[in-house]
Protein backbone atom coordinates (compact mmCIF):
# COMPACT_ATOMS: atom_id res chain seq x y z
CA UNK A 1 0.00 0.00 0.00
CA UNK A 2 1.42 3.43 -0.67
CA UNK A 3 2.10 6.20 2.16
CA UNK A 4 -0.83 8.35 -0.18
CA UNK A 5 -3.30 5.25 0.15
CA UNK A 6 -2.57 4.64 3.93
CA UNK A 7 -3.11 8.48 4.20
CA UNK A 8 -6.28 8.20 2.69
CA UNK A 9 -6.94 5.67 5.49
CA UNK A 10 -7.17 8.41 7.84
CA UNK A 11 -9.71 9.76 9.87
CA UNK A 12 -8.28 13.08 8.85
CA UNK A 13 -6.54 13.79 5.33
CA UNK A 14 -5.20 16.80 3.76
CA UNK A 15 -5.52 16.17 -0.01
CA UNK A 16 -5.36 18.37 -2.93
CA UNK A 17 -5.51 18.46 -6.98
CA UNK A 18 -2.61 19.49 -9.03
CA UNK A 19 -2.71 19.38 -12.69
CA UNK A 20 0.75 20.09 -15.05
CA UNK A 21 0.34 21.68 -18.55
CA UNK A 22 2.75 20.81 -21.66
CA UNK A 23 2.66 22.78 -24.59
CA UNK A 24 4.21 21.67 -27.41
CA UNK A 25 6.89 24.38 -27.38
CA UNK A 26 7.99 22.99 -23.93
CA UNK A 27 6.22 25.20 -21.97
CA UNK A 28 5.04 23.68 -18.80
CA UNK A 29 2.15 25.30 -16.24
CA UNK A 30 1.20 24.30 -12.79
CA UNK A 31 -2.05 24.48 -11.16
CA UNK A 32 -3.58 23.44 -7.70
CA UNK A 33 -6.88 23.57 -6.00
CA UNK A 34 -5.15 23.77 -2.66
CA UNK A 35 -5.10 27.76 -0.93
CA UNK A 36 -1.09 27.86 -1.22
CA UNK A 37 1.49 27.00 -4.04
CA UNK A 38 2.57 23.44 -3.94
CA UNK A 39 5.85 22.12 -5.86
CA UNK A 40 7.46 18.73 -6.75
CA UNK A 41 9.22 17.52 -9.89
CA UNK A 42 10.76 20.76 -10.54
CA UNK A 43 7.24 22.02 -11.11
CA UNK A 44 5.57 25.13 -9.59
CA UNK A 45 1.79 24.67 -8.79
CA UNK A 46 0.17 27.96 -8.69
CA UNK A 47 -3.14 28.46 -6.50
CA UNK A 48 -4.29 31.64 -7.46
CA UNK A 49 -5.42 30.18 -11.07
CA UNK A 50 -9.00 29.66 -10.01
CA UNK A 51 -8.46 26.05 -12.01
CA UNK A 52 -10.98 23.01 -10.80
CA UNK A 53 -11.81 19.50 -12.96
CA UNK A 54 -14.56 17.56 -12.74
CA UNK A 55 -14.54 14.13 -11.13
CA UNK A 56 -12.67 11.78 -13.47
CA UNK A 57 -14.96 9.35 -15.61
CA UNK A 58 -12.25 6.35 -15.58
CA UNK A 59 -13.52 2.61 -16.95
CA UNK A 60 -11.98 -0.63 -17.58
CA UNK A 61 -10.75 -1.49 -21.22
CA UNK A 62 -10.05 0.75 -23.84
CA UNK A 63 -13.04 3.43 -23.67
CA UNK A 64 -11.94 7.40 -23.19
CA UNK A 65 -11.13 8.52 -20.07
CA UNK A 66 -13.17 12.13 -19.60
CA UNK A 67 -12.71 15.09 -17.66
CA UNK A 68 -13.20 18.60 -18.21
CA UNK A 69 -10.61 21.49 -16.40
CA UNK A 70 -12.00 24.82 -15.96
CA UNK A 71 -10.32 27.90 -15.13
CA UNK A 72 -9.85 31.44 -15.34
CA UNK A 73 -8.25 33.15 -17.93
CA UNK A 74 -5.08 35.02 -16.00
CA UNK A 75 -2.27 37.35 -17.15
CA UNK A 76 0.00 35.50 -15.63
CA UNK A 77 -0.80 31.83 -16.02
CA UNK A 78 -3.52 31.18 -18.78
CA UNK A 79 -4.13 33.53 -21.34
CA UNK A 80 -7.07 34.19 -23.66
CA UNK A 81 -4.15 35.49 -26.48
CA UNK A 82 -2.54 32.20 -26.46
CA UNK A 83 -5.86 29.79 -26.42
CA UNK A 84 -6.80 32.00 -29.07
CA UNK A 85 -3.31 31.35 -30.86
CA UNK A 86 -3.61 27.73 -30.62
CA UNK A 87 -0.90 27.52 -28.14
CA UNK A 88 -2.67 25.14 -25.79
CA UNK A 89 -3.62 22.78 -28.17
CA UNK A 90 -2.78 19.20 -27.77
CA UNK A 91 -0.56 20.56 -24.92
CA UNK A 92 -0.06 17.17 -22.44
CA UNK A 93 -1.90 16.93 -19.27
CA UNK A 94 -0.50 15.15 -15.72
CA UNK A 95 -2.72 15.13 -12.67
CA UNK A 96 -2.23 14.16 -9.25
CA UNK A 97 -3.70 13.70 -6.15
CA UNK A 98 -1.41 15.31 -3.42
CA UNK A 99 -1.07 14.74 0.35
CA UNK A 100 -0.42 18.66 0.38
CA UNK A 101 1.65 18.67 4.14
CA UNK A 102 4.10 16.03 2.31
CA UNK A 103 4.02 15.97 -1.48
CA UNK A 104 5.97 13.28 -1.63
CA UNK A 105 2.85 11.10 -1.09
CA UNK A 106 1.20 11.82 -4.13
CA UNK A 107 -0.61 9.93 -6.71
CA UNK A 108 -0.79 10.35 -10.47
CA UNK A 109 -4.58 9.83 -11.52
CA UNK A 110 -4.94 11.53 -14.66
CA UNK A 111 -2.94 11.67 -17.92
CA UNK A 112 -3.69 12.54 -21.68
CA UNK A 113 -3.85 15.49 -23.65
CA UNK A 114 -6.14 18.73 -24.45
CA UNK A 115 -8.96 18.92 -27.04
CA UNK A 116 -11.50 21.20 -27.54
CA UNK A 117 -11.25 24.59 -25.22
CA UNK A 118 -13.87 26.76 -25.06
CA UNK A 119 -13.42 30.58 -23.52
CA UNK A 120 -16.48 32.55 -22.33
CA UNK A 121 -17.08 34.95 -19.62
CA UNK A 122 -13.00 35.37 -18.88
CA UNK A 123 -12.94 31.37 -18.25
CA UNK A 124 -11.68 28.49 -19.82
CA UNK A 125 -13.05 24.65 -20.27
CA UNK A 126 -10.80 22.67 -21.83
CA UNK A 127 -11.50 18.81 -22.77
CA UNK A 128 -9.40 16.44 -21.26
CA UNK A 129 -8.72 13.01 -23.05
CA UNK A 130 -7.21 9.78 -21.88
CA UNK A 131 -4.42 8.11 -23.32
CA UNK A 132 -6.71 5.98 -24.81
CA UNK A 133 -7.54 8.37 -27.24
CA UNK A 134 -5.10 7.78 -29.87
CA UNK A 135 -6.15 4.37 -30.56
CA UNK A 136 -9.23 6.00 -32.10
CA UNK A 137 -6.90 7.16 -34.82
CA UNK A 138 -6.38 5.20 -37.92
CA UNK A 139 -3.23 3.56 -38.48
CA UNK A 140 -1.79 1.43 -41.66
CA UNK A 141 -0.74 2.31 -45.35
CA UNK A 142 -3.00 4.06 -47.66
CA UNK A 143 -2.42 2.55 -51.49
CA UNK A 144 -2.41 5.67 -53.15
CA UNK A 145 -0.70 7.71 -55.96
CA UNK A 146 0.79 10.16 -53.73
CA UNK A 147 3.55 10.12 -51.17
CA UNK A 148 1.85 9.14 -47.71
CA UNK A 149 5.40 11.02 -45.97
CA UNK A 150 5.47 13.91 -44.29
CA UNK A 151 8.36 15.99 -45.82
CA UNK A 152 11.15 15.71 -43.51
CA UNK A 153 9.80 12.72 -41.34
CA UNK A 154 11.30 9.74 -40.69
CA UNK A 155 9.58 7.91 -43.57
CA UNK A 156 11.04 11.26 -46.18
CA UNK A 157 14.66 11.45 -44.38
CA UNK A 158 15.27 14.27 -46.37
CA UNK A 159 17.19 16.86 -44.69
CA UNK A 160 15.28 20.33 -44.49
CA UNK A 161 18.31 22.15 -43.28
CA UNK A 162 20.10 21.55 -46.03
CA UNK A 163 20.94 24.49 -48.64
CA UNK A 164 17.90 25.76 -50.93
CA UNK A 165 15.23 24.22 -48.87
CA UNK A 166 14.56 27.34 -46.14
CA UNK A 167 15.41 30.65 -45.56
CA UNK A 168 15.17 33.23 -43.20
CA UNK A 169 13.35 36.52 -43.53
CA UNK A 170 11.98 39.69 -41.94
CA UNK A 171 8.32 40.43 -42.04
CA UNK A 172 8.09 43.17 -44.32
CA UNK A 173 4.46 43.61 -45.53
CA UNK A 174 1.69 41.75 -43.91
CA UNK A 175 -2.29 41.90 -44.66
CA UNK A 176 -4.69 40.39 -42.69
CA UNK A 177 -2.10 38.09 -41.02
CA UNK A 178 -1.74 35.59 -43.66
CA UNK A 179 -0.28 37.66 -47.35
CA UNK A 180 3.25 38.37 -46.57
CA UNK A 181 5.02 39.81 -49.16
CA UNK A 182 9.12 40.10 -49.60
CA UNK A 183 11.32 42.29 -51.91
CA UNK A 184 14.74 40.69 -53.06
CA UNK A 185 14.39 36.94 -51.83
CA UNK A 186 16.86 35.07 -54.85
CA UNK A 187 17.68 31.44 -55.68
CA UNK A 188 14.35 30.30 -55.13
CA UNK A 189 11.53 29.06 -57.99
CA UNK A 190 8.04 29.97 -58.49
CA UNK A 191 6.02 28.17 -56.04
CA UNK A 192 9.06 26.46 -54.31
CA UNK A 193 7.58 27.13 -50.83
CA UNK A 194 4.18 26.59 -52.03
CA UNK A 195 2.89 23.74 -49.54
CA UNK A 196 5.35 24.36 -47.25
CA UNK A 197 5.56 25.57 -43.82
CA UNK A 198 6.21 29.00 -42.73
CA UNK A 199 7.14 29.28 -38.45
CA UNK A 200 7.55 32.67 -36.56
CA UNK A 201 10.55 32.63 -34.66
CA UNK A 202 10.05 36.09 -32.85
CA UNK A 203 7.89 38.50 -31.80
CA UNK A 204 3.82 37.51 -30.44
CA UNK A 205 3.61 34.97 -32.65
CA UNK A 206 6.53 33.11 -31.89
CA UNK A 207 6.33 29.51 -32.52
CA UNK A 208 3.38 29.53 -34.36
CA UNK A 209 2.80 27.60 -37.57
CA UNK A 210 1.31 27.84 -41.29
CA UNK A 211 0.96 26.15 -44.02
CA UNK A 212 1.58 27.87 -47.41
CA UNK A 213 -1.24 27.80 -49.51
CA UNK A 214 0.37 30.00 -52.87
CA UNK A 215 3.87 31.30 -52.99
CA UNK A 216 4.14 33.36 -56.28
CA UNK A 217 7.01 35.59 -57.93
CA UNK A 218 5.51 39.03 -58.91
CA UNK A 219 7.69 40.97 -60.70
CA UNK A 220 10.93 41.64 -58.14
CA UNK A 221 8.54 40.77 -54.78
CA UNK A 222 7.60 36.95 -53.61
CA UNK A 223 4.15 37.01 -52.55
CA UNK A 224 3.54 34.19 -49.20
CA UNK A 225 -0.42 33.50 -48.95
CA UNK A 226 -1.08 30.96 -46.06
CA UNK A 227 -4.33 28.66 -45.44
CA UNK A 228 -4.84 30.49 -42.01
CA UNK A 229 -4.25 33.75 -40.64
CA UNK A 230 -1.75 33.22 -38.04
CA UNK A 231 -3.94 34.06 -34.83
CA UNK A 232 -1.44 36.67 -33.09
CA UNK A 233 -0.21 39.74 -34.03
CA UNK A 234 2.38 40.26 -36.90
CA UNK A 235 4.83 43.19 -36.71
CA UNK A 236 7.08 44.42 -39.47
CA UNK A 237 10.59 43.35 -38.37
CA UNK A 238 9.46 39.65 -36.86
CA UNK A 239 11.44 36.42 -38.01
CA UNK A 240 10.46 33.52 -39.77
CA UNK A 241 11.32 30.50 -41.48
CA UNK A 242 10.34 29.66 -44.72
CA UNK A 243 10.61 25.81 -45.52
CA UNK A 244 10.27 24.10 -49.13
CA UNK A 245 7.34 22.53 -49.92
CA UNK A 246 6.03 19.15 -51.89
CA UNK A 247 2.87 18.34 -53.46
CA UNK A 248 3.82 14.43 -53.22
CA UNK A 249 4.39 13.49 -56.89
CA UNK A 250 7.10 11.50 -57.52
CA UNK A 251 8.42 13.59 -60.10
CA UNK A 252 8.89 16.33 -57.54
CA UNK A 253 10.33 13.97 -55.00
CA UNK A 254 13.23 13.18 -57.59
CA UNK A 255 13.73 16.74 -59.39
CA UNK A 256 13.37 18.99 -56.83
CA UNK A 257 14.55 17.16 -53.50
CA UNK A 258 16.17 13.67 -55.01
CA UNK A 259 14.81 11.39 -52.59
CA UNK A 260 13.02 9.12 -54.79
CA UNK A 261 14.61 6.29 -53.16
CA UNK A 262 11.88 7.23 -50.05
CA UNK A 263 8.86 7.95 -51.68
CA UNK A 264 6.17 6.42 -50.08
CA UNK A 265 3.44 6.15 -52.49
CA UNK A 266 2.32 3.87 -55.19
CA UNK A 267 2.29 5.90 -58.90
CA UNK A 268 1.62 3.02 -61.04
CA UNK A 269 -1.62 2.41 -59.20
CA UNK A 270 -4.48 2.48 -62.36
CA UNK A 271 -6.51 5.28 -62.50
CA UNK A 272 -10.65 5.09 -62.44
CA UNK A 273 -10.81 4.78 -66.13
CA UNK A 274 -8.86 2.15 -66.22
CA UNK A 275 -12.21 0.22 -64.68
CA UNK A 276 -14.28 0.68 -67.45
CA UNK A 277 -11.20 0.36 -70.24
CA UNK A 278 -11.12 -2.66 -72.85
CA UNK A 279 -8.67 -3.86 -75.24
CA UNK A 280 -7.89 -2.08 -78.45
CA UNK A 281 -6.37 -3.75 -82.03
CA UNK A 282 -4.33 -1.24 -82.18
CA UNK A 283 -2.50 -1.41 -78.07
CA UNK A 284 -0.59 -4.07 -76.70
CA UNK A 285 -2.85 -6.50 -74.78
CA UNK A 286 -0.46 -8.95 -73.34
CA UNK A 287 -0.70 -7.85 -70.00
CA UNK A 288 2.52 -6.21 -69.38
CA UNK A 289 3.58 -3.15 -67.28
CA UNK A 290 2.21 -0.39 -68.83
CA UNK A 291 5.22 1.61 -67.76
CA UNK A 292 8.03 -0.11 -70.04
Amino acid sequence: MSALQEHLREKLTHVARCWALTRRDGRVFGFTDHDRELSFDGIRFRADSGMTARVLEQVTGLAVDNTEAVGALSDISVTEADIVAGRFDAAQVQAWLVNWQDVSQREMVFAGSIGEIKRADGAFHAELRGLSEILNRPVGTVFQGGCQAVLGDAKCRHDLSAPGYSTVLAVEQVEAGRVFTFEGIAGFDDRWFERGLLRVTSGEAEGLMAVVKNDRLEGSARVIELWEELRAPIAQGDTMVLQAGCDKRPETCRLKFNNLPNFRGFPHIPGEDWLVGYPTAGSRNDGGSRYR
